[in-house]
């Protein structure tokens, strides 16, 4: 059975990463109150929903993509139901074509492990060149539901607040397609 918390509304008592500290400072900084459940890895589809029913949301799927050469990144948030096609996505943004960057550059530039890609790592200085992409049906819903960094805590907030507070905080910019 997957394990998910009852939802908290208090930061983890112990951080496992930079990342997941400066998410929750953020959040306190900026006034944004957050539910989040702790959970076994949540690595499938199946896992999320799982933490959906439990948190009330869907979980959004965030990928990292990069061009040919390595020198553009993207963090693409977009609904789990939604196939990601390249060609509709470069389209969109009217870039050549993306793939999916290699892991060590997502540890890099995002602070986190495959499994816990998060449009939250823009708060890191290091991700201060990453391109973020939204699909608009994420922006014109409610809530937001994503991982903290790590892929054993997932954490909900109002979409508004992650819009108008938590990303301009940030200074990135965001494109919606």
């Amino acid at each position: 059975m997957f394990k998910v918390s009852d939802i908290i509304t208090t930061p983890p008592e112990a951080f496992s990463s930079e990342l997941q500290q400066k998410v929750y400072e953020t959040f306190a900084a900026l006034g944004i109150p957050f539910g989040r459940v702790d959970t076994d890895p949540g690595l499938t589809m199946e896992d999320c929903r799982h933490i959906d029913a439990k948190i009330g949301v869907r979980i959004v799927k965030t990928v990292f993509l990069c061009n040919r050469q390595q020198t553009e990144f993207y963090l693409y948030v977009t609904t789990d139901d939604k196939p990601f096609v390249t060609r509709e996505f470069c389209g969109a943004l009217g870039i050549p074509r993306v793939s999916f960057a290699p892991a060590e550059k997502l540890w890099e530039l995002t602070g986190v492990l495959v499994g816990a890609t998060t449009v939250l790592s823009a708060v890191l200085l290091s991700a201060a060149g990453v391109h973020l992409v939204m699909d608009r049906d994420v922006a014109e819903s409610e809530w937001f539901a994503c991982t903290d960094g790590t892929a054993t805590c997932f954490v909900k907030i109002r979409t508004a607040d992650l819009l108008q507070k938590y990303l301009p905080a940030t200074g990135h910019g965001l494109t919606l397609i």
